[in-house]
């Protein structure tokens, strides 16, 4: 298989196997107007199997998305076919519109105008608190 490298583009890397569909389809990348490759079960050394992401443009990308469904993504941004920044991920502290509560009794679940906004409850066990109920998920 051959894939072409990137002049200038993002590499989402160390994705764990299998969730580098959910995050294609969480971050609306099939609307993108340029090229982008979903590689599963890549051989890795560290991993065994990941997933990586390219695409061929320095896009905006929502890294609380990317921490929440993987905390051991890494982020590649490359100009003129040369990496000019690394991010490493980690679970992000709150979450805001990517969550959705499901107590029917909270406030953001009947007053649809409400931001969904979760606070990072527990790192090691990797749940949300929703701010209004404090429902965990």
């Amino acid at each position: 298989m051959n894939i072409d490298s990137i002049q200038n583009g993002i590499i989402i890397d160390h994705i764990t196997a299998g969730k580098g569909m959910e995050i294609y389809g969480l971050l609306d990348l099939g609307k993108l107007d340029c090229m982008v490759a979903v590689i599963n079960n890549a051989h890795s050394v560290k991993m065994g199997r990941k997933d990586i992401i390219k695409i061929d443009s320095n896009i905006e990308l929502d890294t609380d998305v990317l921490g929440y469904v993987d905390p051991n993504i890494t982020v590649t941004i490359i100009r003129d076919s040369q990496i000019v920044e690394k991010k490493h991920l980690s679970l992000p502290e709150e979450l805001e519109g990517v969550l959705h509560c499901r107590n029917p009794r909270c406030i953001c679940s009947v007053e649809q105008e409400l931001p969904q906004i979760f606070r990072l409850a527990d790192r090691e066990k990797r749940t949300y608190r929703c701010i209004y109920c404090e429902s965990t998920f």
